[in-house]
């Protein structure tokens, strides 16, 4: 990847200094094309598509298997090179086109068997069905414009073959998207650590119940055991920011009743929230033929809108954030590897093997096993002093999961009863449905097979194979997932937050702090509102939580009493102010994020080393320990284990505060006018070839100062860590719909369109996203003909 990189950087610098000549053409020659006339194989009638001033295409055609065939096609040349990409990471094949540093991103995938899988579902597919043929035509469109034009100037530069794209590809995408939601491998590794090395009264802090019962004792996992879950972990995440592909973190959604809004019909605002790339992770497209009509947000190799809206209804989405992983360790017995304990027996494990082709080196072949639990993952990177197999319990391999037919039916559920019998069809990953339609309903379902597990099984933990509480005893009813449907109070709020069922079924899960909800809620609440368009934008746009500020009244009397020195005291101030808003021009957002940081290094760093400590930093249960932790006073996390002494949280917080200042003197000197969040808290979204310096000057688009921070309404997030922040993930767009008048829709994409440089529309909305702006969303034919500015005719090819 180095080297061809570097001939890129030297490619592009020669077509900037030969402009107008042989270079430059050869870069015209990959831009998408939006005016003209082309010849399609396979339409049955003419599409006439009219692209709109960000380069959306809407869609004319006289049937949905040409609407779909066309949408393939232009959705193609605008973003051909993530389709690779995503398709590959999906199927564990980076390493044959990046090179022996992605084998270990292809081991974890293969390990999944999300290949595996899709293409068993594949098989199984019955190709008659509307979803089905929709698919078909959608990628029969992308093969055809594959075919007939240059290959993206990413291909030539990782000399990337052209392939077919093929259902496979699509179902192993959407495992892709299922695997992206799951916090398990994140979190389920270090809590198993911190209660097995160091005990309950450490877990204390993470608010979890101690269930010894049904857990792996604390001798069944080695070291090394730990060492190489630690690794899995770190895959997972390295895996996503390698290849620079998306990965889903959260999402903000509500739906307002028609009484509660100005215009007397319901309002829909939506922005899930997602990792930054380029290009953006949404394509936009407006698709009418006879009967259906919708203004859709699409992702890769998928023809139908994950989001949407039409004249009649709309919904968002948000994750669920409930577990669906299981982590298991299995029994193996002694006289027999292959063999584990299950249910009272030794049983085989499967055995498959798959072969990764690697660029520049000699292929790997890995030998993959699956027990009854599900595929061993550890073996992604076994080593020989590792004893326990670690298997993982998928409801994305153990449900039917017909999410294809979910979502087709989605796209047309103009009527409460449609759009609850959709979600119903979503088993994994779990996401709340947040819908609204003209009638005057509000709906909300939390969408997911929920496993029936033994009772007083915690699974925040590795369970023990052979024991029963390891097993499923089934799924819940559909009917007993949290869900409500034009709710008294006049509002829904969707926030990753942990939902109270009705049903009172347990839903376990790693769901985001509540901070974030209960400022969404304090707003959406008040009974003598009234809600529109412009207010429902300010409170996506809101920087503000209770995070800091709850934090801070237990720190705040400990940081008093230990600093003495008059510099040190000045910087106080600002915190005991501060209230909670992360602002560009604030100074306490940045001394808060840096000292957040250093009190979980200097309590909690000494305990779990390194490798723990950096894995802890990338999960959401060190959020919800934080503020626990500042309220314990006697947490046995404080002292220092490695110092004779006993140290306390004065002695602890002493040291953070001492670090928090020097660590922002080292980057921005003793001026503090020159100190504020915006100068620390910046967004860059990242290509997957502008990893390579200097191509991030090409093809990445940032750095900008942007205010909120982790778990703000506005939630641009970054880990908790070391000042500067890098901006990791955040809305992937804002949408709000005020079914009085669903044609003026307002969105924003925070990048652009385009996914080819340095087309018009990569990057041509991001300064108004950064700053807050809104864009139309045209949907009446007077709109989409006012604003066009290019249109394009695909003919039949006979």
């Amino acid at each position: 990847m180095h080297i061809a990189l570097k001939w890129l950087a030297g490619l592009v610098t020669t077509s900037l200094l030969a402009a107008g000549g042989a270079a430059a053409w050869y870069i015209h020659t990959k831009q998408p094309v939006r005016s003209g006339v082309v010849d399609i194989e396979n339409l049955s009638e003419p599409v006439f598509v009219s692209f709109d001033e960000r380069g959306v295409p809407h869609i004319r055609a006289k049937n949905e298997d040409d609407m779909y065939r066309a949408l393939g096609y232009v959705h193609a040349q605008d973003r051909l090179f993530q389709m690779e990409m995503v398709r590959r990471l999906a199927n564990g094949e980076l390493a044959e086109i990046l090179g022996p540093k992605l084998v270990d991103t292809d081991r974890l995938f293969r390990t999944l068997g999300l290949r595996h899988h899709a293409k068993a579902a594949a098989a199984k597919m019955d190709m008659t069905t509307p979803p089905s043929l929709a698919l078909l035509a959608y990628l029969d469109g992308v093969n055809q414009f594959q075919a007939s034009h240059p290959a993206p100037l990413e291909f030539d530069v990782l000399g990337i073959p052209k392939r077919d794209f093929t259902p496979q590809d699509t179902l192993a995408v959407s495992g892709y998207l299922a695997y992206s939601f799951a916090a398990a491998f994140k979190t389920e590794p270090v809590m198993t650590f911190i209660r097995d090395k160091l005990g309950p009264d450490y877990l204390r802090a993470f608010d979890l119940d101690w269930h010894p019962q049904g857990v792996i004792s604390t001798t069944a996992l080695n070291s090394v055991d730990h060492s190489t879950l630690a690794r899995l972990a770190q895959a997972s995440d390295a895996a996503l920011d390698v290849a620079g592909i998306a990965r889903f973190e959260g999402s903000n959604a509500w739906a307002i009743s028609g009484r509660r809004t100005t215009s007397g019909k319901p309002l829909l605002a939506g922005d899930p929230h997602i990792a930054f790339s380029a290009p953006s992770v949404w394509y936009e497209a407006h698709l009418s033929a006879p009967g259906f009509e919708l203004y859709g947000h699409h992702q890769a190799l998928n023809p139908l809108a994950l989001l949407g809206h039409n004249q009649s209804f709309g919904w968002t989405l948000t994750m669920f954030q409930n577990d669906d992983i299981d982590l298991i360790a299995e029994k193996v017995n002694p006289e027999n590897p292959n063999q584990v304990w299950y249910q009272g027996n030794w049983v085989n494990l499967e055995t498959r093997s798959e072969t990764i082709a690697v660029k520049g080196a000699e292929p790997i072949t890995l030998a993959l096993r699956r027990s009854p639990h599900g595929p061993i993952v550890t073996d992604a990177f076994a080593t020989p002093l590792a004893q326990t197999p670690v298997a993982m319990w998928w409801a994305f391999l153990e449900t039917e999961n017909p999410v294809l037919d979910a979502f087709y039916a989605l796209n047309r559920a103009d009527t409460r009863a449609k759009a609850r019998s959709a979600a119903e069809n979503i088993h994994a990953p779990g996401l709340n449905v947040v819908w609204a339609n003209t009638q005057g309903d509000i709906a909300w379902w939390a969408s997911a097979k929920l496993p029936i597990r033994p009772a007083g099984v915690n699974p925040s933990f590795i369970l023990d194979g052979s024991k029963p509480e390891s097993d499923k005893l089934g799924f819940y009813n559909f009917a007993f997932n949290p869900q409500e449907e034009n709710p008294a109070r006049g509002y829904i709020m969707s926030a990753n937050h942990q939902p109270k069922p009705s049903s009172g079924v347990p839903v376990p899960g790693y769901y985001n702090l509540a901070d974030r909800a209960e400022r969404l809620d304090q707003q959406l609440r008040n009974p003598d509102r009234r809600w529109d368009v412009a207010g429902a934008q300010a409170l996506q746009l809101d920087v503000g939580n209770g995070y800091g500020p709850r934090i801070l009244v237990d720190l705040m009397p400990v940081l008093k009493a230990v600093t003495t020195d008059p510099y040190e005291k000045a910087f106080l101030e600002p915190l005991e102010q501060w209230d909670g808003n992360y602002t560009t021009s604030g100074i306490a957002p940045l001394l808060f994020s840096q000292l957040l940081y250093e009190m979980a290094k200097g309590a909690m760093a000494d305990e779990l080393g390194e490798e723990q400590f950096n894995h802890l930093l990338r999960t959401r249960a060190l959020d919800s320990a934080l503020p626990l932790l500042a309220a314990d006073a006697k947490s046995p996390w404080w002292d220092d284990v490695n110092t004779k002494e006993v140290e306390s949280r004065f002695e602890t917080m002493r040291k953070a505060w001492v670090s928090t200042l020097r660590h922002l003197e080292s980057l921005y000197g003793k001026d503090l006018t020159q100190w504020n969040w915006g100068r620390a808290h910046t967004l860059t979204q990242v290509h997957p070839l502008g990893m390579q310096k200097p191509l991030d000057r090409i093809f990445n688009v940032g750095p900008f100062a942007v205010p909120g921070a982790r778990e703000t309404p506005n939630n641009l997030s970054a880990f908790i860590g070391p000042a500067p922040w890098a901006v990791n993930a955040g809305p992937s767009t804002r949408r709000v719909i005020d079914f009085a008048n669903p044609g003026l829709a307002q969105g924003i994409n925070p990048l652009g369109q385009s996914g080819v440089w340095p087309d018009d529309h990569y990057r041509d909305q991001t300064d108004r996203y950064v700053a807050g702006y809104y864009v139309p969303q045209h949907l009446d034919a007077e709109d989409v003909k006012a604003n066009t500015q290019s249109r394009l005719k695909l003919r039949p090819a006979h």
